[in-house]
């Protein structure tokens, strides 16, 4: 990735460029200490200056003439698009107050605000509300017409920086060398920490990922979580940071300082840089879509840069998008390469499952791997702004701020539009949202516990619509395999960082793991990989979880991740080949994690059990032979189970598996396996649906579950005494009296007779033996 800048040879103002921002059809606004607004295309032409009596000298004979401090255009509304918004910027002033202007430099409003000059003020992220800051130190929030709600909060410090928390109840702001945030809710204490050896200059808080940015005079540029925890600190640089911004999409920020420009990863580390002859960078403005930003330089010049030679890979294709609107494409197997050339700027790409997808600010261009020359268009509604595209085997997923989701084929077709309230575009990403060949799950920013799930190809939400996970969650994933035989479950990565699964149709969540940086699924197989606690781990077959938990650490893999540094993301994981990139943006690739597991999977997939033991015999590796047992036990495969937990020496489960094999009737091996399984009450739905009420009853009291068993020898009517004679022996064995109330009453009303129990068991083992053998 590099940052290809331009400004023009002349700068067009002859003072300090103090503030930039994008207006909602891509035209670029400067202002600066000439008392000008200039207006830039998007390609970085200047179209000329804007009319406005904003910098008029006051009619009262008053020399004063007012400096603009910084302006913000107010965001365009979710699901308005790309091309509709308020044409309409507040401007802050030296005078103390703040000013709401037209696009066409029209001054409609200007409110006294603060005492001295205000030297920041930022629209929240939805447009309705206003903070302002100043040298007096105050804050205060103002409606969208200009009203005063409230005074936030009051420092003894100039707040040179301000932003709003992504749900918009909380502000962060500078505060000396401080970092501070305070809720708006009246009364509460705000949190503050150290954040720099001296001024802060500059804060942003990102609306996707939640991260902080800031800026100061110690020459660091930081990268904080919510929590004030820091995740990443700059070397020192020759001069102080004076600007820090985040793109919209939360992946990449850029860092200004006195003749320099920087794009850095997320996680910190550094993409490209470039030299402007710019003076210092004042102020840092993204378009909404992230493909370029603005700078306000301190010499006069207006820098734009644009982000270039992004880079995916797939199997054996490389893609570059090389420019606004070229591509290129490189198969390094044939060495064949193809340009590809867009009348429109591309927006977002991605490169997945022999088809290239990429979005312009119009249209949405599908790429088959087999012909590069005539691809699939799909035109977006009111060129609406294309924020994440994700790719499974069968579709892919486009999500833009005009339709919301869309399930579209690689043919261009349209498959469906889930909806689901409080859905905002701009905050759905690659991590936050997931799909398969049959299901799309999408995390709630609402209520961030919650995961929506919907048809692919109806777009209904599937079961009850939605799963509520105990703790705020961070990243989700769907298994992408689609000839999977454990169905469709989900992998979360909570807040605390811990990792869980779940099958999707009957939500039961199992911890896979804690202090989680990093998963992803493998592409066409049921494997799992994870960066965590320092370790790269690989789950061979992570459903061993939902069968037996007892043989889960042999199913999987573990190697020392210390070489690859904290904060290592996964790229991508294909066949037997993880791509991992470094906490220094590094691209390393782990290369020895072997292919068997998947071919394992694949004869369970064909239920060939007897190639699956010669495959196991042949390598002889316990981690194979736990997920053979695993498999077979799932598979309901006994002899299989039998052979591969004599494998890895677990005699009490062979006996068990033995066991159960000589119960007659498959609806009680089924049960059986079922709690194996440690689901007891999936086995009584078994045993009652095949009318075997005994079996029940005395699964519940070899289970200890007294309460259960009588209530289900009372509701069926039979062997309640077989309750009760087996609840005295089990007493007696611990020396206890019988304090259950219920069994009190039903000891006194029902006969207990030894010889009579006898008699039905054994009638009850005759009826079993007696029903068909499958």
């Amino acid at each position: 990735m590099k940052l290809k800048i331009h400004q023009q040879e002349a700068n067009k103002h002859t003072d300090i460029v103090t503030s930039v921002g994008w207006t909602s059809n891509n035209e670029l606004f400067s202002i600066g200490d000439d008392r000008k607004i200039l207006r830039w295309s998007g390609d970085g032409d200047s179209l000329g200056g804007v009319t406005t009596t904003l910098f008029d000298k006051p009619k009262n004979g008053s020399t004063a003439e007012v400096d603009a401090t910084e302006m913000h255009w107010v965001p365009v509304a979710p699901g308005k698009g790309g091309q509709v918004g308020a044409e309409v910027f507040a401007l802050g002033g030296t005078d103390g107050k703040f000013y709401l202007v037209a696009k066409s430099g029209r001054v409609e409003k200007e409110v006294e605000a603060h005492k001295g000059a205000v030297l920041c003020l930022r629209w929240n992220n939805e447009g309705s509300a206003l903070v302002t800051a100043g040298e007096d130190g105050h804050v205060k929030i103002w409606s969208r017409s200009g009203m005063l709600r409230s005074v936030i909060i009051q420092t003894g410090y100039p707040i040179y920086s301000i932003a709003w928390a992504p749900d918009n109840d909380q502000l962060l702001l500078t505060n000396g060398r401080n970092l501070m945030i305070k809720s708006l809710q009246p009364g509460s204490k705000p949190q503050q920490w150290k954040g720099h050896d001296s001024v802060i200059l500059k804060v942003d808080w990102n609306l996707v990922n939640g991260l902080i940015l800031s800026a100061g005079e110690d020459r660091r540029y930081k990268v904080w979580d919510s929590f004030g925890r820091q995740l990443f600190s700059s070397s020192t640089h020759d001069h102080p940071i004076t600007s820090i911004a985040w793109s919209p999409s939360g992946d990449m920020f850029a860092v200004g300082s006195y003749n320099m420009l920087r794009v850095c990863d997320r996680l910190g580390w550094s993409y490209a840089m470039e030299k402007p002859e710019s003076g210092s960078i004042f102020n840092i403005a993204w378009t909404p879509d992230g493909t370029q930003m603005a700078c306000a330089g301190g010499s006069g010049a207006v820098v734009f840069g644009h982000v270039v030679n992004r880079r995916y890979e797939w199997k054996n294709y490389e893609v570059t998008v090389l420019d606004d609107h070229r591509i290129h494409v490189h198969d390094v197997v044939q060495g064949v390469t193809e340009n590809l050339d867009f009348r429109d700027r591309v927006v977002k790409a991605a490169l997945g499952h022999s088809h290239l997808i990429v979005a312009t600010s119009s249209q949405c261009h599908i790429y088959n791997e087999r012909n590069w020359n005539t691809p699939a268009i799909v035109d977006l509604v009111n060129n609406g702004r294309v924020t994440c595209i994700q790719q499974c085997p069968e579709f892919f997923v486009l999500v833009d701020t005009v339709t919301g989701i869309q399930i579209l084929s690689y043919e261009g077709r349209l498959v469906s539009q889930p909806k689901y309230p409080g859905l905002r575009a701009e905050c759905v990403t690659t991590q936050t949202l997931s799909v398969s060949g049959d299901i799309l799950a999408v995390k709630d920013r609402a209520d961030e516990k919650t995961i929506f799930f919907f048809e692919t190809h109806s777009g209904r939400p599937l079961g009850s619509g939605s799963i509520k996970h105990h703790a705020e969650v961070a990243e989700i994933g769907l298994n992408q395999s689609s000839a999977s035989t454990v169905g469709r479950q989900l992998v979360l990565v909570d807040k605390n960082r811990d990792m869980y699964i779940t099958t999707v149709v009957r939500p039961d969540f199992k911890k896979l793991g804690t202090m989680v940086e990093t998963f992803t699924w493998n592409a066409d197989t049921d494997l799992l990989v994870a960066m965590m606690d320092y370790k790269f781990v690989v789950w061979y077959y992570p459903n061993v979880v939902f069968v037996d938990e007892d043989v889960a650490p042999l199913t999987k893999f573990e190697k020392d991740g210390s070489a690859f540094g904290k904060d290592a993301q996964i790229v991508n994981f294909q066949g037997a080949q993880c791509t991992i990139r470094r906490a220094d943006g590094a691209l390393v690739t782990v290369s020895n994690i072997t292919p068997l597991p998947a071919l394992l999977q694949e004869h369970a997939r064909k239920k060939q059990w007897e190639e699956a033991i010669r495959l196991c015999r042949y390598v002889n590796m316990k981690e194979l032979w736990a997920c053979l047992a695993a498999m077979a036990v799932y598979g309901q495969d006994l002899n299989t189970a039998e052979v591969a937990y004599a494998a890895i020496d677990e005699v009490s489960k062979v006996r068990y598996i033995v066991y159960i094999r000589d119960i007659p009737t498959s609806e009680g091996r089924a049960a059986e396996l079922a709690l194996l399984r440690r689901r007891p009450t999936e086995a009584e739905n078994i045993l009652l649906e095949a009318n075997m009420v005994y079996r029940a009853i005395k699964m519940w009291i070899a289970l200890f579950n007294w309460e259960r068993s009588l209530e289900l020898a009372i509701k069926y009517k039979t062997h309640v005494d077989t309750v009760l004679h087996f609840r005295e022996k089990y007493l007696k064995a611990v020396g206890r009296r019988e304090t259950n109330r219920k069994f009190i009453q039903y000891s006194q009303n029902v006969e207990v007779d030894w010889e009579q129990i006898k008699a039905k068991m054994a009638m009850e083992e005759e009826s079993e033996r007696n029903r068909i053998k499958k």
